[in-house]
């Protein structure tokens, strides 16, 4: 479960398990969870964020779409 960036109280990251899955990240704090496709950015799912976290979310994995995909890439070449 690589890391791939920490924001306050959000780990941003993605399971070795999901290679054969289009590229997206997970997001956490404590026990709320989500996760966002990527390229374009939107919600997949979500557990425990309210709206305005689940905004704040989006809002923060848009910013790093960059570094979310270059991360996946990397991780995930062949």
């Amino acid at each position: 479960m690589p890391t791939v960036l920490q924001h306050g109280p959000y780990r941003f990251f993605f399971y070795s398990s999901d290679r054969h899955e289009p590229p997206h990240v997970h997001a956490e704090c404590d026990e709320k969870r989500a996760k966002f496709w990527l390229s374009p950015v939107r919600l997949s799912d979500s557990g425990g964020f309210n709206r305005a976290e689940i905004n704040r979310l989006r809002s923060l994995v848009v910013e790093n779409e960059s570094t979310f995909l270059r991360a996946w890439n990397e991780f995930f070449r062949d």
